[in-house]
């Protein structure tokens, strides 16, 4: 990873890329505008401060990039109120002029486009590397003595590090048997002996060798963490063998061990796997690909070069704005707050929602439409909301529904309020957990509702055929079936019916009959195996309460077994 893409050059990117197109640019008045542009400029000036003073990584590396691209835009969108740039960090320039142009990468989105830049460079001169997640330098040695390391600036000029790689041991101060001028470049990682970039991903390894950097002074604790990948030999062989030999022999061993001939994308894809899902001593963020022969360094520029490619792992995290909070409400009155995201792509899943866990959670992150908000894949498939990165400025009023009015025992009816608690109710009851009626999801059971046949919980037992046939989208062969499903509910066992209203035990098979049940007192409950005072108490509450009793009415006067 170059350290352009981790040290803010804003200043630089806000008009390079000319105007931004109006639909990628937010609707904001002149004043709001200022107003978000500050609070996110005062965002990465804190997170910059961080890596500089004391090295911490506030976020990962990914969602700072993508708020460094974030500013760039709305500051396009936005000339006029675009904050001053960020105040430099050690690599976001220098006088100190690189022997060579650092190039940086073009990044290919998908093995698609890898396959076609193979095929349109050849395939008997193509090499594969892993794309080392540090930053990037440039060492010169002349008669053996390392003489000048400069970061990659922009390019053509960075920072001195000379005096901070004297202190490296990763970075060797002298060449024996070497040429007398070489010049190498290569990647300045933070050591992670065994990582496996599947499953720790980042691990925030670019931000902290950069923090280490970026501090006045490099101790001998830190500079130990610190390792060296040298990628390539600007000033060596012409072909790859002779270089990768040269390297070797000056002691980079590891430029040996990560360089493979490819031939095919499915070459590609075997080393790609390999160190994305094996142990690796440093953290990668995708693989490069680069043909042997390429130009004479002196003609190198610091754009992008046409020889050689990048191809990035999945995202591990993502920057995602919020577009609405939703709550949802469960069978027993849980609210659980949704935010519903501007679509991001995560490994090989687009993200548009991700639940916040707990209506308290919410409050105290206090998200709102607008946020930027960092989600995570948990265990590689599940979205999961890690942290809000930075808030709007101008607050929306997001109400949620009152948790009084919600509990375990409330909405059994399709009343207003009650309408996610009573579908949950509707859901449970016929679901795997209770009397496992076929055919009956979500859509099925609002259907019924919105056509006005059921209003209680057990107003679907007495559903006829043509009732049935009459709801928007059923038809008549459908109506049939369902009715016939209801009908059979009434020979499920009296546990299962247990189960279906919700009784607050999950084993109920053995227990006696619905007015044995409902006389118990909580001292009877507890002296049952496994069941405390709270439970028992959860218990007498369910058995006499009115709502429950209704039901147990009804069903005893459908002629349902136990009750």
């Amino acid at each position: 990873m170059r350290m352009e893409r981790l040290l803010p050059m804003i200043g630089l990117a806000l008009f390079a890329t000319g105007v931004a197109r109006a639909a990628d640019c937010p609707d904001w008045s002149p004043t709001q505008a200022r107003q978000e542009l500050g609070a996110l400029h005062d965002r990465l000036d804190g997170w910059n401060h961080a890596y500089r003073v004391s090295g911490q990584s506030p976020v990962d590396d990914a969602v700072y990039d993508q708020a460094q691209k974030r500013l760039a835009l709305w500051s396009r969108c936005f000339p006029a109120q675009a904050p001053a740039p960020l105040a430099h960090l050690a690599d976001a320039s220098g006088s100190a002029r690189s022997p060579v142009a650092q190039t940086g990468l073009a990044k290919l989105p998908d093995a698609a486009a890898l396959a076609a830049w193979m095929r349109e460079h050849g395939d008997d001169d193509l090499w594969v590397q892993p794309k080392a997640d540090g930053v990037a330098v440039t060492l010169l040695y002349l008669d053996g003595q390392l003489r000048q390391a400069t970061s990659r600036g922009d390019g053509l000029h960075g920072s001195d590090w000379l005096a901070k790689a004297q202190l490296i041991d990763a970075i060797p101060k002298r060449l024996p048997h070497a040429p007398a001028r070489v010049v190498l470049q290569g990647e300045i990682y933070w050591r992670l002996p065994g990582h496996v970039q599947v499953d720790d991903g980042g691990a925030n390894a670019r931000s902290a060798v950069a923090g280490a950097l970026a501090r006045d002074t490099l101790d001998a604790d830190t500079a130990a963490k610190i390792g060296l990948f040298v990628w390539d030999w600007p000033s060596g062989p012409a072909d790859m063998p002779g270089r990768l030999a040269g390297l070797k022999a000056m002691g980079f061993s590891d430029s040996v061990t990560y360089t493979y001939p490819v031939k095919t994308i499915e070459d590609v894809k075997r080393w790609r796997e390999q160190w994305y899902r094996h142990a690796m001593p440093f953290a990668a963020d995708g693989t490069v690909v680069r043909q042997g022969h390429r130009p004479p360094a002196s003609t190198w520029q610091a754009t992008p070069p046409d020889w050689a490619v990048a191809w990035k792992y999945p995202a591990a995290s993502a920057l995602a704005e919020v577009r609405a909070v939703d709550f949802t409400v469960g069978r027993s009155g849980r609210i659980t707050p949704v935010l519903e995201l501007v679509p991001v792509q995560l490994d090989d899943h687009r993200v548009q929602r991700v639940s916040v866990g707990s209506l308290q959670r919410w409050q105290q992150l206090d998200i709102r439409p607008g946020d930027q908000v960092e989600v995570v894949l948990a265990g590689l498939t599940i979205p999961r909301l890690q942290s809000v990165v930075w808030r709007t400025q101008q607050r929306a009023v997001v109400t949620p529904p009152d948790p009084q009015a919600h509990d375990r025992l409330s909405c059994w009816q399709a009343v207003a309020g009650c309408e996610q608690q009573f579908r949950a109710r509707l859901l449970w009851l016929g679901g795997k957990q209770g009397l496992q009626l076929d055919g009956l999801g979500a859509e099925t059971w609002q259907a019924l509702i919105d056509a006005g046949l059921i209003h209680g919980l057990l107003d679907w037992m007495n559903l006829t055929p043509t009732q049935l046939a009459a709801v928007p989208g059923l038809g008549s062969t459908r109506a049939a079936t369902l009715a016939q499903t209801f009908a059979t509910a009434r020979d499920r066992p009296f546990a299962r019916w247990l189960r279906a209203l919700g009784m607050p035990l999950g084993d109920t098979d053995g227990l006696s009959g619905w007015a044995a049940l409902s006389g118990r007192a909580a001292s009877d409950w507890q002296s049952l195996d496994g069941i405390g005072a709270g439970r028992a108490n959860q218990l007498v509450e369910f058995f006499s309460h009115p709502e429950v009793r209704a039901q147990a009415a009804r069903l005893h006067a459908a002629g349902v077994q136990g009750f």
